[in-house]
């Protein structure tokens, strides 16, 4: 519950989760219905007095979001909409539940996905954003917060608040709300920013046209990791030089994009928003149709375990390379479309879904992974006397705990040969046996808690994410949550990066002994940015991360 106000009572279902999601005005809780076990969906709750009250977002914009989700219908590739409600106090919108997660934390920042698998999810994204097209409905914030996985592994879009209708009953509009993220923002949009005299928008834009240039870098980001620019103006080098050169950018990203998919992005990235691609033009051109071996006839994933699999075998962190340059100072006038904060280039405010301040959760659990060794075992009593963390850092540790971790995806990143453990695979039926719905952001430790807890500080001193002296933190080392540590900090494209890094023990079944598990949570910004992130962090921490070498006999090795 809220400490703000407690939920609304009498809701059509039962709530079954602690906090999995939160914003500054919004929380999402998992829920069932009243009478029965199925179907599992996720509700957000949005506190309409604080919403109103930080500015952020109006009652007329709560009722649109509502509006335009359920006016979308049924689609594969959507979030569904169910239901909704509200009292003096809270709206509810009840949807679908992506059990998959975040797509894009199971993407290698600065690699990305092999051709086909881009190939598969920007079909699934272009289905699911013409469909909502063809029911007048434009997104206007795609990105990758807010693309998701079903627990097969299909792309689902999710997050309307940004969503217009650009189109009814064959009367089309333009819109002047500066809204999105700079990397994915079409340029029109920018220039529509209101004039200082009149107060009225310079210019309109189809917000329609917009999506297309937004599904354009998504694709860009799929297949190398990385955005093209950190936002398509003048003060952007490389979106200058994508403009110069008519698109044929001789920026080193733009060499790694496959040949046929580059006539592909040009006609979606096209700067003349009238002369982008249109969806049949999308759907004719040689890289939409060209095969794949991962796709059926009829367009549907044909073995969502192999896809996982090749997923998952391209997230890999080298704990023995050099950490990249640090994170960016944060500042208080960085640009961002999502922050409280005023931009610093385009000297407006900008509405947005996610803004900075949460609302503080007495409940709020990133609902925690378990082992899939752990089978029907109970998690051992935090009174149970274990010695493990007090092995000596230099010391193998035992088989046991190899067998414990061996098919928990987390491991398989930091193993220091390729490739996905046969135990993970071997038993694998499903896309989420491979690929779970927790973030991947994550590792696990035998150093001892305060030292540990020491290491993730000065590695976040590094990274410019000041902390307090480890003195002043809440440290439990009784408690099966041993400490917090925050990040409010600015990523590589200047653009907000906040969450939580969770220390825990974890207990290991049959009274083997307990780790520690340090999870990185993310509460806002770009999913593969904090990938970047949490990548840095390990390098900095690699003495207290487990990995396969660790290990006397270890699958890993």
């Amino acid at each position: 519950m809220s400490q703000l106000d407690p939920l609304p009572a009498n809701l059509p279902f039962r709530i079954v989760s602690k906090t999995i999601g939160r914003g500054a005005y919004a929380s999402i809780k998992k829920a069932r219905p009243l009478d029965a076990q199925e179907p599992v969906f996720a509700v957000k709750f949005i506190h309409k007095g604080y919403a109103v009250k930080q500015g952020r977002i109006s009652s007329k914009q709560i009722a649109m979001e509502v509006s335009l989700h359920s006016h979308i219908g049924q689609h594969p590739n959507i979030i569904e909409w169910f239901a909704t409600g509200e009292d003096e106090v809270w709206r509810w919108i009840a949807m679908e539940f992506a059990e998959g997660g975040d797509l894009f934390d199971k993407i290698e920042a600065d690699v990305g996905v092999q051709e086909d698998i881009a190939h598969v999810y920007f079909l699934q994204l272009i289905s699911g954003v013409s469909f909502m097209h063809s029911k007048g409905v434009a997104h206007r914030d795609l990105k990758p917060e807010n693309i998701l996985l079903s627990g097969a592994g299909n792309l689902k879009i999710a997050d309307f608040g940004m969503s217009t209708m650009f189109e009814y009953k064959g009367a089309r509009k333009q819109t002047a709300t500066m809204c999105g993220s700079p990397p994915y923002i079409a340029p029109e949009v920018l220039r529509c920013r209101p004039d200082k005299k009149s107060l009225e928008p310079q210019q309109k834009y189809s917000a329609d046209l917009v999506d297309i240039w937004s599904c354009g870098v998504i694709l860009f980001v799929l297949l190398v990791g990385n955005t093209p620019w950190d936002e398509p103006t003048q003060s952007s080098w490389e979106f200058q030089e994508y403009v110069r050169t008519n698109g044929r950018s001789t920026d080193a990203l733009w060499q790694r994009i496959p040949a046929d998919a580059l006539s592909l992005l040009r006609g979606m990235m096209n700067i003349e928003a009238t002369r982008r691609f249109t969806f049949p033009q999308i759907r004719q051109h040689p890289w939409y149709t060209r095969r794949n071996p991962l796709l059926t006839a009829d367009g549907k994933i044909s073995d969502p375990v192999e896809l996982a699999t090749k997923m998952l075998a391209r997230l890999r962190i080298d704990l023995n390379a050099e950490p990249t340059p640090s994170q960016r100072q944060s500042q208080p006038d960085a640009m961002d479309l999502d922050s409280s904060q005023p931009s610093g280039s385009w000297q407006t405010r900008l509405p947005a879904t996610q803004p900075e301040t949460p609302i503080t959760d007495a409940l709020f659990d990133w609902e925690r992974p378990t082992l899939r060794t752990l089978g029907t075992h109970a998690i051992i009593s935090s009174t149970q006397p274990v010695a493990s963390s007090s092995l000596p850092l230099t010391k193998p540790l035992p088989h046991h705990y190899a067998a414990a971790l061996s098919d928990d995806p987390t491991m398989s990143q930091f193993s220091q040969t390729p490739g996905i453990p046969l135990s993970l695979t071997q038993h694998a039926r499903k896309f989420r046996d491979i690929l779970p719905s927790h973030a991947l952001t994550r590792f696990f430790s035998h150093m001892p808690a305060m030292l540990l807890v020491q290491t993730l500080s000065d590695a976040l001193h590094q990274l410019n994410v000041p902390q307090p002296p480890t003195s002043h933190l809440a440290i439990h080392r009784d408690w099966d949550h041993i400490a917090t540590l925050k990040v409010k900090t600015v990523d590589g494209r200047n653009q907000s990066l906040h969450g939580e890094v969770l220390v825990d023990k974890y207990y290991l079944p049959d009274e083997q002994g307990e780790l520690i598990e340090v999870r990185f949570v993310k509460v806002k910004g770009d999913p593969l940015e904090w990938r970047r992130f949490f990548k840095k962090v390990a390098q900095l921490c690699k003495d207290g991360i487990i990995s396969g070498g660790d290990f006397v006999g270890s699958v890993f090795s």
